[in-house]
């Protein structure tokens, strides 16, 4: 934690659930001389406390309020904030992959996680319904280029517009190697809704089945 005149301290994001409107807020906390200050840094909402405290986080280092130490020389990352950040991203488990999973699965549908459709292929899917040959991915805004959410960076631009496009690409090719398989595939972006986007998932099985 930036203090004035150059000091630091150690800081921890603490989370506090209000009662009346079951809003949680997160909060940025430290010691400075026996005292015990915080600062706020945004609502979080996520259906967990460790997702909740990484969004803290998130929002700490987008407020420069860290200073984290020096990346090492190998790292990739432009500055520590962002090398911290990306180490918080998962690629499997996110947010809006397990609220999906839980709409479906309330609607009476099981399908595998994280499952390789196609034998000998080292492409995964979210989830998978192998019987019925239906592939669905949960695709990140950034990661995955979203025309509506994806902002370049400013930083790094050529490594990470490069490492974008070859994400599409493989997405792109990816869903060519499950349409020649006789596999269908879905794609829902995270910003999608979960109620419309359980609704398509829903409507592909039924109609598989039928």
């Amino acid at each position: 934690m930036k203090l004035d005149n150059g000091r630091q301290a150690r800081a921890s994001v603490a989370l506090k659930l209000l009662p009346r409107t079951r809003r949680i807020r997160a909060y940025l906390r430290w010691s400075d001389n026996g005292r015990s200050p915080t600062r706020y840094l945004g609502e979080v909402g996520f259906a967990s406390r460790a997702e909740n405290l990484r969004e803290g986080w998130r929002l700490a280092h987008q407020k420069g309020l860290l200073s984290p130490p020096a990346p090492k020389p190998d790292s990739w990352a432009k500055s520590p904030a962002v090398r911290s950040v990306m180490r918080a991203n998962k690629n499997r488990d996110t947010g809006p992959e397990r609220r999906l999973r839980a709409m479906l699965h309330a609607r009476g549908l099981r399908y595998r996680v994280n499952s390789r459709p196609i034998s000998g292929s080292r492409r995964t899917a979210d989830l998978v319904f192998p019987r019925l040959k239906i592939a669905v991915f949960v695709d990140g805004c950034y990661w995955h280029g979203c025309p509506e959410h994806y902002r370049p960076s400013q930083a790094n631009q050529q490594f990470w517009h490069t490492k974008i496009e070859g994400n599409k690409a493989r997405d792109a090719e990816t869903d060519k190697l499950l349409a020649a398989a006789g596999w269908t595939a879905i794609r829902v972006w995270e910003h999608d809704v979960p109620k419309p986007a359980a609704d398509r998932v829903e409507t592909a099985v039924r109609e598989a089945r039928g």
